[in-house]
């Protein structure tokens, strides 16, 4: 087996933290043969014209450095793995990967590979930029807490984002006007969120229903005015991942749709899966079906085989 595996030097380990020696020590044991490539500033793309050749891509980093090397891959069905090297390691997570590193070069060589959707950002003046996201992306709220953590992380680790959240206590309440497939509707709040996997940063609350399967996105509009007002959404929203029902009170909007059209008044900071992004709404969020080939643990991908059924 060929295996490229690509670095984000810049990246931090929290508490997921992984040996890639050791990682890389297996596959080598088992035959193996290892390419190493580190991004360092480089695109992406750069270090994977060639990805058509290897059996396998790892993507070592956080979830922005995966999200960003599975859009790049995206309808090559190349499998690639999430490797948790990032502060948060939401994907890796959601995959239901392991952190030691030699079970979890044992889950590249044996588990199985799962094709997931992706989602697409295009914003920009006219629309001429365009980033991939697979679990979360969105604007407002979530992206100041991103932004306020940048700084905290390499000291706090996963608990910048406690702190970012208790500095945006009060987070800007803007007018937003969404076009979900065609239907254009009004409405005020804190965030906007697309969700394709449902695992987010700082637990944000977001309905269980989110399937990284189903060629949708969820759409959910924070309404609260405040960060205390999100209290009923989050114990919804907890009870919802237990089996259990509770009403999220008015706090929430849900839509799911395969494109939506957003912008605020006033403008807001964007953010994909955990990186926040350089520009400010208005933005378009489209789906990309089976566009990635993930390695998950089998109990996940039997979980989601369930899903479609």
């Amino acid at each position: 087996m060929r295996v490229l595996i690509i670095v984000n030097t810049r990246a931090r380990s929290g508490s997921s933290d992984v040996d890639l020696y050791d990682f890389i020590r297996v596959l080598g044991i088992e035959g193996c043969e290892i390419v190493l490539r580190f991004i360092d500033g480089r695109p992406v793309e750069e270090l994977l014209t060639d990805a058509a050749a290897f059996d396998r891509v790892v993507a070592v980093g956080g979830d922005g450095t995966v999200s960003s090397i599975a859009y790049a891959l995206r309808h090559s069905e190349i499998p690639l793995l999430a490797y948790p090297g990032g502060t948060a390691n939401l994907l890796s997570a959601a995959m239901g990967l392991p952190v030691e590193p030699r079970a979890l070069a044992r889950s590249l060589l044996d588990s199985p590979v799962q094709p997931i959707d992706i989602g697409e950002l295009t914003f920009g003046i006219d629309g001429e930029q365009r980033l991939g996201f697979v679990n979360a992306a969105g604007a407002g709220f979530d992206a100041a807490i991103m932004q306020s953590a940048q700084a905290l992380k390499p000291a706090l680790g996963p608990a910048a984002y406690l702190v970012a959240a208790v500095q945006n206590i009060a987070p800007t309440v803007a007018e937003f006007e969404l076009n979900v497939d065609g239907e254009r509707l009004s409405s005020s709040g804190i965030a906007v969120l697309m969700v394709n996997f449902g695992r987010v940063t700082f637990d944000l609350p977001i309905p269980a229903g989110a399937d990284p399967v189903d060629g949708m996105l969820e759409v959910v509009l924070l309404k609260a005015r405040t960060v205390p007002s999100l209290f009923p959404a989050f114990v919804s929203s907890v009870a919802e991942r237990v089996g259990q029902r509770v009403d999220p009170g008015q706090s929430l909007e849900v839509y799911r749709c395969k494109r939506v059209e957003v912008s605020a008044y006033p403008p807001l900071r964007m953010q994909s899966d955990g990186e926040v992004i350089d520009a400010l709404t208005p933005f378009a969020a489209e789906v990309l079906p089976s566009a990635s080939r993930f390695v998950v643990d089998e109990s996940v991908r039997a979980a989601l085989t369930q899903r479609g059924e």
